[in-house]
């Protein structure tokens, strides 16, 4: 095994982010060489959808066991947001009976964000979590689709669940947003992964419209950016693994985090207090489960595995995101920090805020000029379906870690997006 890897084959959890497909439908056209009917790969080992695990092992009988290199977010296999890196290498493993095998890389060792796309296209990476956010340029229409996420629902249960179907829904309807990845010869597992929503973070108390004039704020957007200065904050730019350090030192006073992150970076010790939303939200940024050239020479069998595991894949998504929404809260609430809904005027101006970024966005034509109704819809669709299966908030974020159930099943959910947004473009 080689320094600085951990081969996880056996664990017995859920799938992280995302949905794999090399081939799309003939709407959504190719990605770096996919079709509708599949990249060509080393063919054979394919199976029906819905099959069972005693007839996908026949289908891969004859099929080479092959090895995927794989970069997760997380900084190491013991942090909050491991799971999105446990859960992919093992569901991937167990679906395919160990003959696919997962050597899973920490801490971006191979490869930092910026240099992650070269890494999949030229082999030294296989499959990866990338950062389209901090690559702005090279993915507009990705990040338009974090951008039109603004104002969805913004609890930390049921709204990370909707949001997350609502980003994989549209992304994948988008052939703008499938073309920039193309454009980069690697294949989108997950083309847009809506991760966890926006808070505030910050050293002092104060979630009114009063309070901001004047505060400095690390943002991780463009979007985020105009916000700020819409309310009277000074956005700074910078990475999330830098705002500790700037707080620490008083060079910046709050920053838009999302609370897995924040947790995992200690952040509440030098910002305990966060501020949330209830009638709007922030935008999200774009992040996203890639392949690389590799990816496109498995079977199809190895290929279908992949896909098929979507259910789990958003099981374990929502299990690091929304747990680590109440680890959050739990370590705000240790660290002597107040948990704040955000004032009513000042979320009002949010909400103006977000539409007349969709506005701009329509008209811009990056991600189509429909962007706005196609996540209207999707929202509308995906709420239905979360109540539709019984999911619903308990209370608020203030007291989220007194009524979140850890042992919640996010696979119904993910089954269903699977069938509505996924089964239509599985490699065949």
């Amino acid at each position: 095994m080689k320094p600085g890897r951990s081969r996880l084959r056996t664990l017995g959890l859920p799938l992280i982010a995302g949905v794999v497909s090399l081939a799309l439908s003939a709407c959504a056209g190719s990605v770096a060489g996919g079709t509708s009917g599949g990249l060509a790969g080393g063919g054979g080992g394919g199976y029906a959808p819905g099959a069972d695990q005693a007839t996908i092992d026949a289908a891969l009988a004859d099929l080479p066991e092959v090895e995927l290199t794989f970069q997760p977010s997380a900084a190491s296999a013991a942090s909050i947001q491991a799971p999105s890196g446990n859960v992919l290498a093992a569901a991937i493993e167990e679906r395919s009976g160990g003959k696919i095998k997962v050597d899973t890389v920490w801490g971006q060792a191979i490869a930092g964000y910026s240099e992650l796309f070269d890494a999949l296209s030229d082999g030294r990476v296989d499959l990866a979590l990338a950062l389209p956010v901090y690559q702005p340029a090279e993915f507009p229409a990705t990040n338009a689709v974090g951008e039109a996420l603004g104002g969805l629902p913004s609890s930390p249960y049921t709204g990370e669940m909707i949001t997350n179907a609502v980003g994989v829904d549209v992304a994948w309807n988008t052939p703008q947003v499938l073309q920039e990845y193309e454009d980069q010869s690697v294949y989108p597992i997950a083309p847009f992964i809506a991760s966890g929503g926006y808070y505030s973070v910050c050293t002092k108390t104060g979630v009114s419209e009063s309070d901001y004039p004047g505060r400095q704020v690390r943002i991780a957007s463009k979007a985020q950016s105009g916000l700020m200065s819409r309310i009277g904050a000074s956005p700074v730019s910078m990475e999330y693994t830098e705002a500790f350090e700037a707080m620490q030192r008083g060079t910046v006073d709050c920053s838009l985090a999302q609370l897995v992150t924040a947790a995992e970076g200690g952040l509440f010790e030098v910002a305990p207090n966060i501020g949330y939303m209830t009638d709007t939200s922030i935008s999200r940024s774009a992040s996203s489960l890639v392949a690389g050239k590799k990816f496109a020479e498995l079977p199809l069998g190895y290929r279908q595995i992949i896909f098929d595991v979507y259910a789990e894949h958003f099981h374990g998504q929502l299990q690091t995101g929304i747990g680590g929404n109440a680890a959050a809260v739990t370590a705000a609430k240790k660290a002597g920090g107040k948990i704040e809904r955000f004032d009513d005027a000042l979320q009002k101006d949010v909400a103006a805020f977000n539409s007349e970024n969709r506005k701009k966005i329509a008209e811009s034509g990056i991600a189509g000029d429909d962007l706005a109704e196609r996540v209207e819809a999707a929202a509308r669709k995906w709420t239905a379906k979360a109540k539709e299966l019984g999911y619903s908030d308990k209370g608020t974020t203030a007291d989220f870690d007194e009524w979140y159930d850890p042992k919640s099943d996010y696979r119904p959910m993910g089954e269903a997006v699977y069938q509505d947004v996924i089964l239509p473009r599985r490699p065949s």
